[in-house]
Parts: C-alpha cells; sequence; structure tokens
C-alpha cells in the first residue's frame, strides 16, 4: 500500500492481531536480536507473574500497559530491553479452584480422587487458564520476550526452588520446629501474617468471673486451654498478685493459673487482666514463652475441639462456645455480656475461613539470624538496609515507611502448606531406634531410601515467586562461585517491580530478602506500585455486583489502544483509578483524531525532502517547533520518572489541541507550503513515536503508511536537540508571543458563542493593546498586524480589525481581556437587536434572583440541612454557586448592551 491510500476510519479489529503477529514473528521482542553495540546499556523487566487460577483483569492490563510503556520507551532509546513473561501456579489458590469445581461438577473433593488423579485434574485446568492468560497478554500489546517464557512451577524453576532450599537449610536459615502458626480449618493449610484479611465484625464480649478476677473475653471457648492470667507490671491493682498460682473454677473442673506481670497487657483494657492461652493466640504465645508458662492444645486442624475438652470433644468452635456460654452460665461464672463489640476478624484470604492460631511443626525461614555472606546481617536487617540506603527506591515514595513498618515487625516466616499442588519440600524423615527423627534434605532422595518418607507438605507459593527476578534469569545455573553469567550478569538487577501496592508485604518484601541471600545484590533497583482499578463510582470491580469489566470486551469494542490510555491517563502511583466504559470510549474518539491529523498530512504531502532547506518560516511555524522541542524534553521526563499519567497528558493535549486545532488549521491557509509541509511531516513522524509506548498498534499502522522501511518500535525515540539543530530560529519568545495570538482568537471566539452571534455573520474588532504586558514584542500593534491573516482565518470570521486607545469609548459593543492585558471589542450594531436583548437579558437576572432566593432560603434551613444527605447538600451549593456566576456574567453583559 502506498501512502497515499490511508482508509477513511481506522478499524483496529482488522489490524491489531496481523501487527502484533509481525511484531512477534520480528524477533525484536527478544533483545538478542536488536541491532545495538555490545556496550549499549540494559534494561530490564520481570513480568509479575500473573496467578494461573482465571482470566486476567483491568488490574492485570494496567499492569501490562504500565510495563510494555516503559520497555518501548527504553527499547526506542538503544537499550537491551528484555521484558520476561511468566505465568504463577498460585498452589492453594488453584487447588481451591479446581476441588471447587470438581465439586460442582461431579460432587467428588481431592480426597475422593487421590493425589495423584487429582493432580491431573489441576495441571489439566492449567493448560486452559494458562493458555487464556497469554492470549490476553499478547492482545495487550505487550511486547515480552516469549522465547524466556517461565511458569513457577516449571523443571527450571524446581531445580532453583530445590537449591535455594538446601543452600538455606546448610546456612541454618531454613529450619523445621513447632511453633504457633496461622492455620485454615477449610484449606487445611497454614497461612503466613500477610496472607491474612481483616474483617470487621459485631461480637459479643463476655466477661467471666475467673476466680479472683473478673476477665473480658470474645472466645470463652478458649478458657479450656488457658494456663495463666497476664496483669501490666505497672498495675498497683495486682501487684501482690503476681506469682502466686490460683485454682479457677470452669466448665470441666478447677484448673490451675499462674499470674504473670507482662508490658504487653493493655490496663485499659477490660480490667486490666487477661486470660492467657498460648496455644491460640500469637500474643499469649509471645508471653507464655517469656514467663516459661506453659502450653495447652484444645482446638485441632478441622477446627473442632479436642478429645482433652470433655464432653466438647468434636464439636465445631461455634456450636462449643454456645454450649460452654450456656453452662457457664449454670455455674454462675458470667458476669455479663456486651452484646454489641466491634472487632476484627482474621480470615483466610482464599476462602474467608475464621483463622485459628495453632501449635504445628512447620518449615520457617529464620529472618533474624546472622548470616556471614550478608556480612554479619540477617534478612531483615539486609533488607531494611537496603532501603534505607536507597538502594531500592519507592514510588511513591510513601510505601517505604509502610515496607520498614512491615519488615521491622516481620518474625520469621513459615513456608510450609499443608496442600498437594506446589513445590515439594526436597526433605526426608526416618525414625531413629530411639524414636527420634532423622531428616535429610537433597535434591534427590536419600541413596538408601529404606524408612525414609518425604516431607508430605508443599511450599508457599511466595518462596518460589520470591525468587522471581533471579530464577527467570539462569539461577543457580549462570551463578557459580558467587560470580554471574551470562542473562543473570546482563539483566540483574532488573531496573523496576511494576506491581499492585496490595503485595508489597506479601511479594516485593520475599523477593528483596530472597535475592539478597541468593545473589548477594537487590532484585531490582525501583519499585513502582499502581493502585486498584475501580468502577466510574469508586466501587471495587466484582463479577457478582456486575461492575466488573472484562478487557478483552472492551478491546472487543473499542481496540487495544483506548483500553491502554484509558488505564494510563489519570493513573497515579499509588493511587486507585477509576475506569468506565466511557472514559475508554472517550480514548477511542482520540485514536480517531490521531488517525485524521495522519491522513490529512499524509495525503497532503506527496513527497517531502527532509534534509530540504527551510528558508520561509511564520510565527505558527517557530511556535510550533519551539511546543515540540519543549514536548520531547519533558515527555521523556515524565517516563523517567514514572509520571505516565502527566506524559500522556501533555501528548494529548500537544496532538489535539496545539497541533490539530490551531498548526493544522493554519497550514491551510499560510502561503509557505514547502516549508509547511516539511514540518508537518516531521512532525507527524515524532508524534507517532512520542505516542508509541502508549499506543502502540495505531502508530505502527500509520507508520506502515509512510512507507519506512523498520517498525516504529525499533526507531529512535526523538531527541530535544533534533529540533534545536533543525530549526535554530524557534525560542521561548515564538511560545509567548503566538500564545498571545491564540488568547486573542479565543476571546474572539468566546464573545460570539456567549453572545449568540451567528457563525456565518461577518464581525470587526477593535483591539486595545495599551496595557499589554509580558509580549516581547515593543509595537504591540504592529505584531498583531503582522498576524491578521491567521486571526481573520481560523474559524473567526473576522472582517477588519481597528485599532483604539484608552481615550476612545466605545459604545454599544461586548469586550474580553486578555490574561495579556490585551481588550477585544466587537461592535453589536447590526449583529443583533439590541434593545430585544437587553428585555431578554433582564428577564433572565429577574429568574436567576428568584431561583438563588430560593436555594438560600433552603440552605438556611437546619432542618433541611440537619436531614438530607451531605451529596444533596453539596449539590445545592453547587448550584448556589453556578447560579451566582451565571448572574453576575449577564449582568456584566447587559451593562455592555
Amino acid at each position: 500500500m502506498n501512502s497515499k491510500e490511508l482508509p477513511k476510519i481506522y478499524d483496529p479489529h482488522k489490524v491489531e492481531d496481523e501487527i502484533y503477529k509481525k511484531w512477534e514473528e520480528s524477533g525484536y521482542f527478544n533483545p538478542d536480536n536488536l541491532d545495538l553495540p555490545k556496550d549499549a546499556p540494559t534494561y530490564s523487566i520481570i513480568l509479575p507473574p500473573p496467578n494461573i487460577t482465571d482470566k486476567l483483569h483491568l488490574g492485570h492490563s494496567a499492569m501490562l500497559a504500565i510495563e510494555d510503556l516503559l520497555i518501548r520507551f527504553y527499547r526506542m532509546r538503544g537499550y537491551y530491553t528484555l521484558w520476561l513473561p511468566g505465568t504463577d501456579h498460585a498452589a492453594i489458590a488453584t487447588q481451591n479452584v479446581v476441588e471447587r469445581k470438581l465439586l460442582k461438577e461431579t460432587g467428588k473433593g481431592r480426597h475422593d480422587l487421590g493425589k495423584e488423579k487429582f493432580l491431573k485434574e489441576i495441571w489439566k485446568f492449567i493448560k486452559v487458564t494458562q493458555s487464556t492468560i497469554l492470549h490476553q497478554t499478547r492482545k495487550m500489546g505487550s511486547s515480552l520476550d516469549w522465547s524466556r517464557e517461565a511458569f513457577t512451577l516449571d523443571d527450571q524453576r524446581q531445580k532453583a526452588v530445590k537449591k535455594i532450599f538446601i543452600d538455606m537449610y546448610k546456612a541454618g536459615i531454613i529450619y523445621r520446629g513447632e511453633r504457633i502458626v496461622n492455620w485454615c480449618p477449610r484449606c487445611h493449610s497454614t497461612l503466613a501474617d500477610d496472607e491474612i484479611e481483616y474483617k470487621e465484625q459485631s461480637t459479643k464480649l463476655y466477661w467471666i468471673k475467673y476466680g479472683p478476677f473478673v476477665l473480658a473475653t470474645t472466645r470463652p471457648e478458649t478458657k479450656l486451654g488457658d494456663t495463666a492470667v497476664a496483669v501490666n507490671p505497672k498495675d498497683k491493682r495486682y501487684k501482690d498478685m503476681v506469682g502466686k498460682d490460683y485454682m479457677i473454677p470452669g466448665v470441666l473442673g478447677k484448673f490451675k493459673i499462674k499470674v504473670i506481670a507482662d508490658y504487653a497487657v493493655d490496663m485499659d483494657f477490660g480490667s486490666g487482666a487477661v486470660k492467657v492461652t498460648p496455644a491460640h493466640s500469637f500474643i499469649d504465645n509471645e508471653m507464655a514463652q517469656r514467663h516459661g508458662v506453659p502450653m495447652k492444645k484444645i482446638i485441632d486442624e478441622d477446627g473442632k475441639m479436642m478429645e482433652n475438652c470433655g464432653k466438647y470433644a468434636g464439636m465445631p468452635i461455634q456450636k462449643a462456645r454456645k454450649e460452654i456460654v450456656k453452662d457457664m452460665k449454670k455455674m454462675d461464672l458470667i458476669d455479663n455480656i456486651d452484646e454489641n463489640y466491634n472487632n476484627k476478624l482474621s480470615v483466610c484470604y482464599r476462602c474467608d475461613t475464621p483463622i485459628e492460631p495453632l501449635p504445628s511443626k512447620q518449615w520457617f525461614v529464620a529472618v533474624d539470624k546472622k548470616l556471614k555472606r550478608l556480612g554479619n546481617k540477617s534478612l531483615k536487617e539486609k533488607a531494611i538496609e537496603v532501603a534505607k540506603e536507597k538502594e531500592i527506591e519507592f514510588f511513591p515514595e510513601r510505601f517505604e515507611k509502610r515496607y520498614l513498618n512491615w519488615m521491622e515487625n516481620l518474625h520469621d516466616w513459615c513456608i510450609s502448606r499443608q496442600i498437594w499442588f506446589g513445590h515439594s519440600i526436597p526433605a526426608w524423615h526416618k525414625k531413629t531406634k530411639n524414636s527420634t527423627e532423622e531428616i535429610y534434605v537433597g535434591m534427590k532422595p536419600p541413596k538408601d531410601n529404606k524408612n525414609w518418607t518425604q516431607d508430605p507438605d508443599s511450599l508457599d507459593t511466595w518462596f518460589s515467586s520470591g525468587m522471581w527476578t533471579f530464577s527467570t534469569l539462569g539461577w543457580p545455573d549462570n551463578f557459580k562461585g558467587g560470580r554471574k553469567t551470562g542473562d543473570l550478569e546482563k539483566y540483574h538487577p532488573t531496573q523496576v517491580l511494576e506491581t499492585g501496592y496490595e503485595i508489597l508485604t506479601l511479594w516485593v518484601s520475599r523477593m528483596i530478602m530472597m535475592s539478597l541471600f541468593a545473589v548477594g545484590e537487590i532484585p531490582f533497583k525501583h519499585v513502582y506500585l499502581h493502585g486498584m482499578v475501580l468502577d466510574e463510582r469508586g466501587k471495587k470491580m466484582s463479577k457478582s455486583k456486575g461492575n466488573g469489566i472484562d478487557p478483552i470486551d472492551m478491546i472487543n469494542k473499542y481496540g487495544t489502544d483506548a483500553v491502554r490510555l484509558s488505564l494510563l491517563i489519570g493513573n497515579t502511583p499509588g493511587n486507585d483509578v477509576r475506569i468506565g466504559e466511557e472514559k475508554i470510549e472517550s480514548f477511542r474518539n482520540f485514536s480517531n483524531k490521531l488517525w485524521n491529523i495522519s491522513r490529512f498530512i499524509i495525503q497532503k504531502i506527496e513527497k517531502t525532502d527532509s534534509e530540504e532547506k527551510i528558508e520561509n518560516i511564520t510565527l505558527a511555524d517557530r511556535w510550533i517547533i519551539r511546543k515540540m522541542s519543549t514536548l520531547i524534553e519533558e515527555t521523556t521526563k515524565d517516563l523517567e520518572e514514572y509520571k505516565f499519567s502527566q506524559a500522556g497528558e501533555r501528548l494529548y493535549n500537544f496532538t489535539w489541541h496545539d497541533f490539530a486545532d490551531w498548526y493544522i488549521e493554519i497550514s491551510k491557509f499560510e502561503d509557505n507550503e514547502k516549508e509547511k509541509n516539511i514540518i508537518l511531516i516531521k512532525m507527524l513522524e515524532d508524534l507517532l513515536k512520542l505516542w508509541h509506548p502508549f499506543i502502540p498498534f495505531i502508530t505502527e499502522n500509520i507508520w506502515n503508511h509512510l512507507d519506512k522501511e523498520k517498525f516504529i518500535m525499533i526507531e529512535s525515540y526523538p531527541k530535544k536537540e533534533n529540533y534545536s539543530d533543525e530549526f535554530l530560529k524557534a525560542s521561548n519568545a515564538d511560545i509567548t508571543n503566538f500564545d498571545a495570538i491564540v488568547e486573542i482568537i479565543k476571546s474572539i471566539r468566546a464573545l460570539r458563542t456567549e453572545n449568540k452571534i451567528e457563525t456565518n455573520k461577518k464581525i470587526d474588532i477593535l483591539i486595545n493593546s495599551t496595557d499589554a504586558i509580558g509580549l516581547q514584542s515593543k509595537a504591540v500593534n504592529n505584531f498583531i498586524k503582522s498576524q491578521e491573516n491567521i486571526i481573520k482565518n481560523i474559524r473567526t470570521s473576522v472582517g477588519k480589525i481597528k485599532f483604539v486607545d484608552k481615550k476612545e469609548k466605545i459604545n454599544n459593543s461586548i469586550s474580553r481581556t486578555t490574561s495579556n492585558g490585551i481588550t477585544i471589542y466587537v461592535p453589536l450594531k447590526g449583529l443583533i437587536d439590541i434593545d430585544k436583548e437587553k428585555s431578554s437579558t433582564k428577564k433572565d437576572i429577574k429568574n436567576l434572583e428568584n431561583y438563588i432566593a430560593g436555594l438560600k432560603k433552603k440552605l438556611s434551613n437546619k432542618g433541611f440541612v440537619r436531614k438530607a444527605p451531605e451529596k444533596v447538600i453539596t449539590q445545592e451549593k453547587e448550584k448556589l454557586k453556578k447560579a451566582q456566576t451565571k448572574i453576575k456574567e449577564l449582568k456584566k453583559y447587559l451593562k455592555q448592551l
């Protein structure tokens, strides 16, 4: 197709798949194929792997749009750019999804099928969802290097996970021990602290008669596991009781407790004394360890009372609570009950089941153990240090505080999960003759495999995904003797981790610790955290609520570029962004605008020699040249600083307003056609390059119609210097001067619109520049006169232009003053019926006065203000403000008449 055959309408659906196929086949997504000097800089991002449990949503699409923008930007700037794709096996989530699916379809769960058959069902499910996710990722225009695609459970990752587990075990960082853990009775697995969610609930607060105490608790059933009562050492009420033992009456008979003094007790909560259940509370467990208090377990992994609970044994927790309270009442052990007590309930982030703290034998990562390889610092200390020393920077900066706060309070990380799907723990157990347990940790089972049993648990998903940056770049094969080679040497640390702020603690913190241990360096230099994608009313998107938006549906309707722009413009780091179909549609309209601009220029210009000398240059030319030079400088800086929305807004305003509304319109009647053509084609080419990282499909399509040899995605990103060299006559003064002309034209248009002057009627204007300020030209009138051709021809329908001074009295006219102090008058004689207009305006003023009086009366009514919703009151105040502004305008207009 030659450049003259650009279709009238841009249809993304006809070209996007074909363009992506050509990109992929070109091999340029792979940095190895880029034609760059050997010493060119590198830029790498490892795609946060989406869970394979379901198709992508708009939050994932935002991540893809942001990361692809960065990759395309740096690729065009001559970097070896690697964007490495992959997916996450999401162990607990995937197992739950598949089991629910099987129960719904067949009525059988994983235990009915057995481990082998159940895992086959999971892999069958994965193949479908993984294929869907990869298709969606391509539809977003993601320029990922598919030759390096990874999966958190593929063979290479399994090898890496086993290796780091063994290394950490040998270093004493990984250990097996019995500690209290977060347990989900539904998932039948442990959970890390940051996998817990908290739900506000209204519950009962029970005040229990507890020997010499009256104690408040929301969980009276845990009294069966109490071994102490704790008070604050400063609490004088209990000073003489500390250290003593007491026999406490209970529903299963008397039991002994010891009174301990601990600063963790809040003297102001309840009676200032708290019961201590070390086996079923993290806080109680820590106090018990400090004071040598024994532990008694009473709740099992199914969330039921254990055999040692007498007649309550086997009861689910809620039923046991009910029965125990009933029996306590009979024994007069209940002092009183607060019926509406608000507290936070800990629930599993996957299935919403209440979490049960339980003592359990599990595998842990010791975050406080000092390591020689880290300069005698612990994982925790080193991960804190790299943030404080700014080796890793957070965008926005406020998230550094959240990260540091989390890390400073981090406890040993439980990494074992009681599930079938996931990375098997490379450890084997056997009982010795004296009934102790022997553990073997290795890549393969012990050679003498008799009586050895592999650990039945799987590793926490975050353990394998915590290795994501270095395991995908060839670790451990590319790391021998403490030296990096291959991809690991070239692309690690990566430049940026771009992800959602909600997994800052879940994932980002673990990646930093794992990389520091395995490679001895940070995994990334910057952490950019995007917000949540909400609906247009600010609500979280949900399928059940019916407010979710499927990105593929939007792509099919409006094209990928429109979806990308809606996710990039208006999206600032760390803040949630609202997206509705109307916003996506508006950016589809912008794509059409860019297409029409390109079509006009391509059809206007048959052939242009860009080397041809520019001789006859106008102010409008110099203005647009300087604008473009500034645009390149500012958008480049914005993208380097992760200000994607700001860069997009600059490009949008320049394209639609400065370039299309002004310069292209002017190019239709200014008489230096040769120069205009050179400028127009160069502007278009650079504008397409600037837009390419944001909207890759339409820019590549238009570029193809310019008969270019290379893809736009491997063209050089524009530089400000190119304009300084080529168009030396452009200066900042040109922007100031031409902006003054733009303001004059806008004022003339506004006067026409506000006063309902028909567009086909020619108007004469009078200009008073006596008070003009901020212009470089000394002879303001001469300067305006030199631009008379533009003022008259760019949608103003101006006839004569006359200059007047302050002394002249101008009757029967309307006026407007620009920010530069230039006043434009339009005499109304012959344009409107002044008497009729006066009468109409007076009538409008009267109606508005009545309307304003009514609003004021309503807002001064105390009953209305007290009862009306805040939103309604705000709306009424806004109406009043608008009406008051309007009446001022009308009175001014009447005075002019």
